[in-house]
């Protein structure tokens, strides 16, 4: 399985549509991603579990890790390699009970660094924080602050992720901290070339 690291993509209801999804996270995977996020906040479980099936059967085909937002029976039918969870989802202990322990758990943490230490100490995999900058698809999320990232790498020893607003202009800002991980919607499934944008953020890595 691949290392939580590099470009983190989410899917969307409205920018990933069911009929499209499959090739656009193709595109995405061949750019480079190794970590993909099944995001759906109004869809039944029935509905997605065949979509998630095919997702881990593709990121399967790339070496990449397959996330599950929120749905910890959809990631357990789906075959996922884990889920992310915030505040109002399923909570840690529950989610590990029916994943298992090898599941990858990653964690919301907006832009406390309490929480993250918290859930680093009860076993989460990762921890994400942001919004960083103004996010299209979460206008009111908390904001959080560039040197935040700074903090986090001093206390913790799990990987960072951050969300919110990143591009492949600003992206660089936040690398150059120390996140191991930058998760992007808009800039990713809005891009004319999937695969081109996806290499930009793995170069910032210096993966490709």
């Amino acid at each position: 399985m691949a290392a939580l690291k590099g470009l983190y993509a989410i899917t969307d209801e409205r920018l990933t549509p069911k009929d499209t999804v499959l090739d656009q996270v193709k595109e995405c995977l061949k750019g480079g991603a190794r970590i993909v996020q099944l995001r759906d906040k109004s869809s039944s479980d029935e509905i997605l579990l065949p979509l998630a099936r095919k997702l881990k059967r593709l990121c399967e085909g790339f070496g990449a890790v397959f996330l599950v937002n929120d749905r910890v029976e959809l990631a357990r039918q789906a075959g996922a390699d884990g889920v992310h969870l915030g505040k109002d989802d399923t909570d840690m202990e529950k989610a590990r009970e029916i994943l298992g322990s090898q599941a990858i758990v990653g964690i919301s943490c907006y832009n406390e660094l309490e929480r993250a230490a918290l859930y680093e100490k009860k076993g989460a995999d990762y921890v994400a924080f942001g919004s960083f900058f103004p996010s299209p698809t979460k206008p009111d999320a908390v904001k959080a602050s560039v040197e935040l990232i700074a903090r986090a790498k001093a206390l913790l020893n799990i990987p960072v992720c951050a969300i919110g607003g990143i591009t492949s202009e600003n992206a660089r800002e936040l690398i150059s901290q120390g996140v191991e991980m930058v998760a992007v919607i808009s800039d990713l499934w809005k891009a004319r070339d999937i695969r081109a944008k996806a290499q930009m953020f793995q170069r910032l890595f210096g993966r490709l």
